[in-house]
């Protein structure tokens, strides 16, 4: 078999790479929806010229340089742009724990945006993150969130959880006063059990990984006293049900 792959590599001027790139869409799953306005690529595109205006105010949950510099103050340059991040660094003009968004902007005017990338899988309590956006978010506010739904461990001991689109929508429900534009994900990922896992799983593929997972959403109305411990399962899954059949 090793000898017909080369041989057809060779024939082809293909890498197995190639090859195996084009059975890639069997590991989509039809059920995932594929963010579009909001999708990893293009959502930086669109909140910065929906927020680039004189007349926004503008707050960026985890704005600290990490992986790279961050372009978005220069792209919101007309905006009242701030930058909020657990440590002081480049970019950032708050210093804070999200948890506790809400008591660093007392008395302060509300914002029209709200956006955050890669920062809400280190929030130990997410929910309590969320309660507090809708805290300091206007009401007709946007918020965007982009995390991870699969990806590689990092930032230990700070890597708590990774989210799927439903459940974004379900932290940002109307519950919470949110009304859902777009959730999805975005970045499929292509993986197999390795040689190393349990005997029954070794080597099988795993299908529907997707490495990003976004929320865009619109704040349509306050909720006076939220507390999640009052929330009934109904108000978060609307006329879902969980699926009878598991095959």
């Amino acid at each position: 078999m090793k000898k017909i792959l080369k041989k057809f590599l060779k024939l082809n001027n293909a890498s197995p790479q190639i090859i195996d790139s084009r059975f890639d869409s069997r590991y989509l799953n039809p059920n995932v929806p594929l963010s579009t306005t909001v999708s990893h690529m293009n959502w930086p595109d669109y909140i910065f010229e929906l927020g680039n205006h004189s007349d926004k105010r503008i707050l960026e949950i985890g704005s600290r340089e990490v992986t790279g510099i961050s372009n978005a103050r220069k792209r919101l340059s007309k905006a009242k742009y701030i930058g909020f991040d657990y440590y002081p660094g480049a970019n950032v003009d708050v210093v804070g724990d999200a948890h506790k968004l809400s008591s660093y902007f007392e008395n302060e005017d509300k914002f029209d945006i709200i956006f955050s990338s890669a920062c809400f899988e280190h929030f130990a309590m997410p929910w309590k993150v969320t309660s507090e956006i809708a805290k300091v978010l206007k009401v007709g506010g946007y918020i965007m969130v982009e995390t991870h739904f699969a990806y590689s461990a990092h930032e230990r001991p700070w890597h708590f959880f990774h989210f799927t689109d439903i459940g974004l929508k379900t932290l940002f429900s109307p519950a919470l006063g949110f009304e859902c534009i777009e959730a999805g994900m975005s970045n499929p990922l292509v993986a197999r059990f390795s040689s190393l896992a349990d005997k029954y799983l070794r080597l099988k593929p795993v299908r529907g990984l997707y490495c990003h997972s976004e929320f865009f959403g619109k704040k349509v109305m306050d909720v006076e006293d939220f507390s999640w411990d009052k929330v009934e399962i109904n108000e978060l899954i609307g006329d879902t049900q969980y699926p009878i059949d598991q095959k």
